[in-house]
C-alpha cells in the first residue's frame, strides 16, 4: 500500500503532475529562439540590481512532513519563515481530502487566524472537481469569510480544472461546469452579503488556446500557471519561456476582456525541483538549478511588474510517488522554496543581486 492510501489521503494534486503531459511541439511559436531568448533575459537581467516591483506569494501545503494536517501553530511558524521575502499565501482546497475519506484538513479555521496575526493575506482556494467536494470547501469557506474578510484576498474556484478535464475527462471540469460553479459561488457570497474577488487558476496554454474564453468574463481574478520545467526546456532558456508563455496567456485574456485593468491577473504557480526531483525533457531538477531559476525567471518576472506564485513554499515529503498524465515519473515532493523543517535551501531570497551563473 502507498503512503497515501496508508494515511487515507487522496491523491488528488495533480496540478503540478498534469503539466507533464505538455509537450513542447504542442506550440507552435511558443519557444523563442537562442537570440530572442537571449534578448529577453538580458532585458530582464540588468534591472535585478534593484527591488523587485511585483508581489511575490507562496502555494502553501496544508500537511506537515508526516502527512497530517497543519495547526494554527504550524501555520504560524510557516509565516515567520516566509514573512521576509513575502505578505501573502494561495491554497487549494478548504477540506484537504474533501472528495475522499480518510483524514481531512480543514485549512481556513487554522490558517486565518495565523495568517491575520502574521499580517497575510490568502487566496483560498476551492476545490471543484466534484458537487460534493465543491459544496463542502464552500460551507467550510462561510463559516469563517466575514470574519477574515480582511485577510481573504481572493477566492479561486477550481484548480487547472481545464487543463485537467482536456487530458482526462474523469478529472477537472469542463467549461460550462467549472462556469456553473463559479457562478455559484457567486451567488452564495451575495446571499450573505460578502464581496471578494472571485476568478481561477489554470495552465498558461488554457488562456491562450482559447479554452476559458468564456470564463473570462466573469471573474475579477485569475491565476495563471507557467513552468519553463514542464515545457522540458534547459536552465538556461527555462526563464525566456516561461516569461514568453505568461505573456501569451495574459495578452490573450486582456484582448477577451477589452482591457488590461479589468482582471487582475498572477502568475499562479512557477517553480523548479530541487535534489531529488525527476528531471523532465531537457529540465534537469536541482537546487542549483531551482536557485537559478528563481533569481533569473521569478525575480525577473516580479520586476516586470508581475504578481508571482512560488510553487512551493515548503517541501512535502508526505507525498506519495507520482505520475504525471503521459506516465511520466512527476516526483512532487521537493518543490520547496525551503525545506520541510522550514531551513533555507538557497543562500539568497532576495531580488538585489545580478543572476547567478547557471555553470
Amino acid at each position: 500500500m502507498d503512503e497515501c492510501a496508508e494515511l487515507g489521503i487522496m491523491k488528488r494534486k495533480p496540478e503540478r503532475i498534469a503539466r507533464a503531459n505538455v509537450k513542447n511541439n504542442d506550440f507552435v511559436g511558443t519557444f523563442m529562439s537562442a537570440n530572442e531568448a537571449n534578448s529577453l533575459l538580458a532585458a530582464a537581467a540588468l534591472p535585478l540590481a534593484v527591488s523587485a516591483k511585483g508581489r511575490l506569494g507562496y502555494a502553501l501545503g496544508s500537511r506537515l512532513s508526516d502527512g497530517s494536517c497543519k495547526s494554527q501553530s504550524d501555520y504560524t511558524a510557516d509565516l515567520a519563515v516566509l514573512k521576509d521575502t513575502s505578505t501573502i499565501v494561495r491554497t487549494y482546497s478548504n477540506v484537504d481530502g474533501g472528495d475522499e475519506s480518510g483524514p481531512k484538513c480543514y485549512v481556513p479555521g487554522a490558517l486565518l487566524p495565523a495568517a491575520k496575526a502574521a499580517g497575510f493575506q490568502v487566496i483560498l482556494g476551492v476545490w471543484a472537481d466534484t458537487q460534493a467536494a465543491f459544496d463542502l470547501d464552500v460551507s467550510e469557506l462561510m463559516k469563517v469569510a466575514s470574519e477574515y474578510k480582511s485577510t481573504i484576498y481572493a477566492v479561486t474556484v477550481g484548480s487547472e480544472s481545464l487543463y485537467r478535464y482536456e487530458q482526462d475527462k474523469s478529472t477537472g471540469l469542463s467549461v460550462d461546469d467549472l462556469k456553473s460553479r463559479i457562478q455559484s459561488f457567486q451567488s452564495t457570497l451575495k446571499n450573505a452579503g460578502l464581496t471578494f474577488k472571485v476568478g481561477t487558476a489554470d495552465s498558461w496554454n488554457k488562456y491562450q488556446d482559447g479554452t476559458a474564453d468564456a470564463i473570462i468574463p466573469l471573474v475579477d481574478i485569475l491565476l495563471v500557471n507557467a513552468f519553463g520545467y514542464w515545457q522540458g526546456q534547459q536552465i538556461t532558456n527555462a526563464s525566456a519561456t516561461y516569461l514568453d508563455d505568461l505573456q501569451q496567456a495574459y495578452g490573450k485574456i486582456q484582448s477577451v476582456a477589452g482591457s488590461t485593468t479589468s482582471i487582475e491577473l498572477w502568475n499562479g504557480e512557477t517553480g523548479w525541483p530541487t535534489t531529488g526531483g525527476t528531471n523532465y525533457g531537457a529540465a534537469t531538477a536541482g537546487t542549483k538549478e531551482a536557485y537559478y531559476f528563481w533569481k533569473q525567471g521569478v525575480c525577473a518576472a516580479l520586476d516586470w511588474d508581475f504578481n508571482v506564485f512560488y510553487f512551493e513554499a515548503f517541501d512535502e515529503p508526505w507525498k506519495p510517488a507520482s505520475k504525471g498524465l503521459d506516465g511520466h515519473d512527476a516526483v512532487e515532493t521537493v518543490w520547496g522554496a525551503y525545506n520541510a523543517d522550514r531551513s533555507p535551501k538557497f543562500d539568497d531570497y532576495s531580488c538585489k543581486y545580478l543572476v547567478p551563473d547557471s555553470s
